[in-house]
C-alpha cells in the first residue's frame, strides 16, 4: 500500500516539475527541428570536414521559388534489372543494398544526363524521431528519412573508384520517405535487416528491383553537388524526386534498430545518420516542371506501389 502510495506521488511530482520546466512559450516544430536535429550526430558528420574551395557541396535546402523550370530536362529513364542486385550490409553509419555493376545491366540514362550511369549501391539517411532525418530538405520541410541510390558514369569511365572523384562521375537519385502506408517493396528489406544489426554484418538478398522504391511521379530538381560522406568529392550529378513516398512508421523502427558498433562492442543505435546542410553558393537548382505544378507533400499518396521493370520518367 505504501509503495502504491509512493508511485502516485512520484508521479505527480514528475508532472509538476515538467509543468514548471515547460517554457511559456514553446519553440514551433520547425524551430526545434532545426536546433534539434543536429544534436546526436555520428562522429561521420560532426567534425567540420571542409574541402579546399568546395563550393559545390551536399546537402542544400532546396528553395522551391528559387528552382529555375528548364523545359529542356529530358525525362529520365530507368532501367533496373532485380538480378543485379548481390547483398545487403551494414557498414557503420547506413544499411548498404549493393548491385553487380561490371556491366550496363541496372542504369538510368536522359534526365540532366548526357551517358548512362550504372547502379552501384543504394541506402538510406533516418533520423532518431520522425521529425527529422532526410539529409536535403524542402523549403526548410524536413523529411523522417531518405533514400540515395548512386550511380556512376560508364561512359567515361572503367570504375566506380575512378568516377568517384571526377566531374559528372555519379549521379545519386535522392527520394524523401515520409509516414503513410506499409510500402511492401520496402518490407523485404525491413525483414533482412535484423540479420544486419551490428557493423560488417551482411546477407546474400535474392533479386530485388529498386525501382519498387521510387514515386511514381516523373517530377525532380536537379543540381550539381557532392557526395555527403568522405571524401564529399563534387563528383556528383543530384537528382531529387519531387513526390515522396510513403513507409509506416514500424518500418522506420526498424531501421532504428540497427548499431553504429560492430558485435562485440558497446551498443550504439544507428540514428540521425545525416550530414548537416550545406551553403548552396552560386549553384542554381533546375526543375523538370513548372513551379505552378506545385503540390503539398502531405496530400501526396500511393506513390509506395511498385513499378514496371523497364520505368520511362
Amino acid at each position: 500500500m505504501a509503495a502504491t502510495h509512493l508511485v502516485r506521488w512520484s508521479r505527480r511530482l514528475k508532472t509538476v516539475w515538467e509543468q514548471l520546466q515547460m517554457p511559456a512559450r514553446p519553440c514551433s516544430l520547425a524551430s526545434c527541428t532545426h536546433k534539434n536535429r543536429y544534436a546526436s550526430l555520428h562522429p561521420l558528420w560532426q567534425s567540420p570536414i571542409t574541402i579546399p574551395g568546395g563550393r559545390r557541396q551536399s546537402p542544400i535546402n532546396i528553395q522551391w521559388k528559387d528552382s529555375v523550370y528548364d523545359p529542356h530536362l529530358k525525362p529520365l529513364e530507368i532501367r533496373y534489372d532485380p538480378a543485379t542486385c548481390l547483398h545487403m550490409w551494414n557498414n557503420g553509419y547506413s544499411f548498404l543494398v549493393e548491385f553487380e555493376d561490371s556491366v550496363d545491366k541496372s542504369i538510368i540514362t536522359g534526365g540532366p544526363l548526357e551517358n548512362n550511369y550504372r547502379l552501384k549501391q543504394f541506402h538510406f539517411h533516418w533520423g532518431a524521431v520522425n521529425e527529422w532525418g532526410s539529409e536535403h530538405t524542402v523549403d526548410c520541410k524536413v523529411f523522417p528519412a531518405e533514400l540515395h541510390l548512386v550511380h556512376w558514369n560508364s561512359c567515361k569511365f572503367s570504375s566506380f573508384e575512378e568516377a568517384l572523384m571526377e566531374e559528372n562521375g555519379l549521379a545519386v537519385i535522392g527520394v524523401f520517405l515520409k509516414l503513410g502506408a506499409n510500402h511492401s517493396g520496402l518490407q523485404k528489406l525491413v525483414d533482412a535487416l535484423p540479420s544486419i544489426k551490428h557493423k560488417d554484418a551482411l546477407v546474400e538478398l535474392d533479386e530485388f528491383d529498386p525501382s519498387c522504391l521510387l514515386p511514381s511521379c516523373p517530377d525532380y530538381w536537379t543540381y550539381a553537388g557532392s557526395l555527403t560522406t568522405p571524401p564529399l568529392s563534387e563528383s556528383v550529378t543530384w537528382i531529387i524526386k519531387k513526390n515522396a513516398v510513403e513507409v509506416d512508421e514500424d518500418q522506420l523502427e526498424v531501421f532504428r534498430m540497427l548499431l553504429f558498433t560492430p558485435s562485440g562492442e558497446e551498443e550504439k543505435r544507428m540514428v540521425d545518420n545525416f550530414r548537416p546542410l550545406q551553403p548552396i553558393m552560386d549553384r542554381t537548382v533546375r526543375s523538370s516542371f513548372p513551379s505552378r505544378h506545385r503540390l503539398n507533400f502531405d496530400m501526396i499518396s500511393h506513390d509506395h506501389l511498385p513499378l514496371q521493370k523497364t520505368v520511362h520518367l
